[in-house]
């Protein structure tokens, strides 16, 4: 744009470049407790589970689903994504017990799951307890039995196990920080499967259904913690025999009881 000097030119100067604007900050927002609305529309991604274990009613098997979906956050002024879940399914008609409470359970555990603190309540389901003994599901870390409250704290301990194999949680069932979430998705973006356990945790197949890391040496039985003391062995499998309602009940996977 051309402009018309009508005065005389007394002196000049370089017209300065106005400095550019800062770029905002993005504000934090932890993805590990990002409110989720609602079960998105489409597919999502999901692990399918078959959950053995035996109770005062014998051997049972069921069957569980949880979904997962990638959920974007702000860490350190930078975005991020992780993977979550987000929908936790158990299919009607599996267990005797009223199939509304069961149905009410898996939705109020989705909710916390969309609400970020799925954690926190599969946590309190472990916690449950029932008048009917204990329920063996599962190996512990030292490839013993697992001895849980009621059906409700096995199937728990269960869901732990799976969002442990995801990557999700800890062996233990802590939350895994929200950095290692971020790896870990970003090394499921790069090699195109999702994180595994290291090897020195990677877990054995067992009849529960559920996985179980091994390790090379036995720790002392004082040390253990794995369950009630065994009092002999089943005359059906030879399995290990615990007392139960003064009763001792096979643990090894017939359900024998000397008392019927």
């Amino acid at each position: 744009m051309a402009v018309e000097i009508t005065s005389k030119i007394v002196g000049y100067r370089i017209k300065q470049q106005e400095p550019a604007a800062p770029i905002p900050e993005l504000p934090e927002e932890d993805p590990l407790t990002v409110r989720i609305p609602s079960r998105p529309e489409g597919t999502l991604e999901a692990v399918s589970e078959k959950i053995s274990y035996v109770g005062a009613e014998g051997r049972k098997k069921v069957y569980l689903l949880v979904s997962f979906m990638p959920v974007e956050g702000v860490v350190s002024g930078k975005r991020v994504v992780i993977e979550r879940p987000v929908e936790f399914f158990f299919p009607s008609g599996q267990l005797s017990s009223e199939h509304q409470w069961i149905t009410a359970t898996m939705r109020s555990l989705s909710l916390a799951a969309r609400g970020g603190y799925v954690t926190q309540a599969v946590a309190d389901l472990r916690k449950v307890a029932w008048d009917k003994g204990l329920v063996r599901c599962g190996m512990n870390r030292w490839n013993k039995p697992m001895f849980h409250d009621s059906e409700v704290a096995a199937i728990a301990w269960s869901i732990q196990q799976i969002l442990y194999r995801r990557g999700f949680l800890d062996q233990d069932g802590n939350q895994v920080p929200v950095e290692n979430l971020v790896a870990r998705y970003a090394h499921r973006m790069q090699h195109g499967h999702a994180w595994q356990p290291p090897a020195d945790e990677m877990p054995e197949e067992t009849t529960s259904g559920a996985a179980t890391p091994i390790v090379q040496d036995d720790p002392p039985k004082a040390a253990q913690g794995s369950g009630p003391a065994v009092v002999g062995h089943c005359p059906e499998c030879r399995g290990e025999l615990i007392m139960m309602d003064g009763c001792p009940t096979c643990y090894a996977g017939c359900g024998w009881s000397k008392c019927g």
